[in-house]
C-alpha cells in the first residue's frame, strides 16, 4: 500500500493550460453601460485573442441594468463563443463579482472596469505568478513606484488619503486598494470569499485584508491608467461606505467573527523557516528575542543590584550589575536578535554596545541622583525608578543596536574588510 502525498495548499501548484476548460475569467461588472460596454467587450476580445495562447472567458456581470445593457451583452455571446452573461436582479459590484466567481470553472478569475482605464498590456503580468503558483492574488496598483497615472487632483488627494486610511486603520500593506483591475485564484478565491460580505465598492478592500491577515502572497502590477471623467461612481457615498466597512472589518477581526486563524493555517504562506548565518531575522523576530534577553538582563541585573547595594552603595552597584549584564546582553543580541555570527566585528560591537551602556548608566544614574536628591526613598521605589528607567533605557538601546551598531549596512562592509 504506498502513502498517498499530502494535498497542496491552494494557490501553490501551477495551472495546467492545456485542459478544455477556460484557464482565465475576466468579469466586466456593468450597471447600465449600453453605450460602453460593446468597444470595450471588443478590445479586450482582440488583447486576449492576440496575446493569450489558452482558453479564456469574458464574463459580463449585469447588475440589474435598466438601458439595454443586457441586450447588447446577450448579442455580443451571440457573437463571440468566449463571451458569456451573467445577469443579477440587484445592483453591487461586489455581489456580482461575488456570484460571477464562485460560479466559475476558471482556475484564475480576474475583474476590470468596463471604462478599461487600465491599459491591457498590465492584464499579462497581472495574471502571470498567479499561473505559475507564485502568488495567490495579483492587483493593478496606480501607486506603486512605476504606474503611470493621469487624473485630476482630486481623485489623486481622495485615492491616497483613502489608503492611507486603510494602512492606519487596518494594517493594509498593499499600495493600491480601489484600482479596478484585479485577479485571484479561483482555489484560493473559493476559502476566501464566504466571509468577504460587502456586495458594493468595499468589496476589493475587505478580499484583500482578509487574504493579507490569511497570509496569502499579494502581487502588485503598476499600471498606466487614465481617469475616465464620465464615471458614474458617487465619491461621497463610495467613501461613506468604505469607512463603515473598514468600522465592521476591524470589529469583526477583534471578535473573531472572520477566522483569521483557521484561514491563515489552511492558506497561509509560512515563513522559511531558514537560519542563514549573516542573514538577520526580521523585525517581529528581533523584537521577541530582543525582548526575552531585555527581561533576562533585566533580572540578572536586579539580583546582582540587590547583592552589591549593601557592599558598596547605590550608585556602584548600578555601575556593576549594568556593566555585567550588558556585555552578555550585546554578544546574546549579537548572535541571537540580529543573526551575526563569527569573531569579525565583535570588538567592534562589544566596544559600541558599552557606548549604548553609557547612555543607560546615564539614565539610571541620573534617575538616581534625581530621585536621592529630592527624597529619600525607601528599597521599593529605588528599585521602581530603576525598572523604569531600565525599560527606556531597553528601547533606545533596541534602536541603537539596530540602526547603529548591527545595522545591515555596516555589517556587510565588515565582512568585505575581513
Amino acid at each position: 500500500m504506498t502513502a498517498t502525498a499530502p494535498a497542496s495548499r491552494p494557490g501553490t501548484v501551477p495551472v495546467d493550460l492545456t485542459g478544455p476548460q477556460p484557464v482565465l475569467d475576466v468579469v466586466i461588472p456593468v450597471y447600465n453601460e449600453e453605450a460602453d460596454l460593446e468597444p470595450c467587450i471588443r478590445r479586450l476580445h482582440d488583447h486576449l485573442t492576440e496575446h493569450v495562447s489558452y482558453p479564456y472567458r469574458i464574463t459580463i456581470a449585469d447588475n440589474a441594468s435598466t438601458d439595454a445593457t443586457l441586450r447588447v451583452a446577450e448579442r455580443l455571446a451571440r457573437e463571440f463563443p468566449e463571451v458569456a452573461v451573467h445577469h443579477l436582479d440587484e445592483k453591487g459590484r461586489g455581489r456580482a463579482l461575488n456570484a460571477v466567481w464562485q460560479a466559475s470553472d476558471a482556475a484564475v478569475l480576474a475583474y476590470m472596469d468596463v471604462d478599461l482605464s487600465t491599459d491591457l498590456a498590465a492584464l499579462g503580468p497581472l495574471v502571470a505568478p498567479l499561473l505559475s503558483g507564485h502568488s495567490d492574488l495579483a492587483i493593478g496598483s496606480r501607486l506603486a513606484r512605476g504606474a503611470r497615472v493621469v487624473r485630476g487632483p482630486k481623485r489623486e488627494f481622495i485615492s491616497r488619503c483613502y489608503n492611507l486610511i486603510l494602512r492606519s486603520t487596518l494594517a493594509a500593506k498593499f499600495s493600491d486598494a480601489q484600482c479596478g483591475f484585479k485577479a485571484i485564484r479561483a482555489d484560493v478565491a473559493r476559502e476566501l470569499l464566504p466571509h468577504v460580505e460587502d456586495t458594493g465598492w468595499f468589496f476589493d478592500t475587505e478580499l484583500l485584508v482578509l487574504a493579507q491577515r490569511a497570509g496569502l502572497r499579494i502581487h502588485e502590477v503598476p499600471v498606466d491608467w487614465v481617469d475616465d471623467p464620465n464615471s458614474s461612481v458617487n465619491i461621497v457615498k463610495t467613501a461613506t461606505a468604505d469607512l463603515r466597512g473598514i468600522a465592521r472589518v476591524t470589529k469583526a477581526t477583534f471578535t473573531g467573527e472572520i477566522p483569521v486563524s483557521r484561514l491563515r493555517e489552511q492558506l497561509g504562506r509560512q515563513p522559511i523557516g531558514v537560519d542563514a548565518p549573516g542573514v538577520p531575522p526580521r523585525l517581529v523576530t528581533q523584537l521577541v528575542r530582543f525582548a526575552a534577553i531585555g527581561v533576562s538582563s533585566t533580572l540578572a541585573y536586579l539580583v546582582l543590584f540587590l547583592l552589591l547595594r549593601t557592599v558598596v552603595g547605590a550608585q556602584a552597584a548600578n555601575f556593576a550589575s549594568l556593566l555585567v549584564t550588558a556585555v552578555g546582553n550585546t554578544a546574546l543580541n549579537r548572535r541571537l536578535t540580529f543573526g551575526i555570527r563569527g569573531r569579525a566585528g565583535a570588538g567592534r560591537h562589544q566596544f559600541e554596545g558599552l557606548l549604548v551602556f553609557g547612555l543607560g548608566l546615564a539614565l539610571t544614574s541620573g534617575s538616581l541622583a534625581l530621585l536621592n536628591g529630592s527624597t529619600t526613598p525607601g528599597l521599593v521605589l529605588e528599585i521602581t525608578v530603576l525598572v523604569l528607567a531600565n525599560l527606556a533605557a531597553t528601547v533606545l538601546r533596541f534602536l541603537l543596536l539596530r540602526g547603529w551598531v548591527f545595522n545591515p549596512r555596516r555589517q556587510a562592509t565588515t565582512q568585505k574588510e575581513y
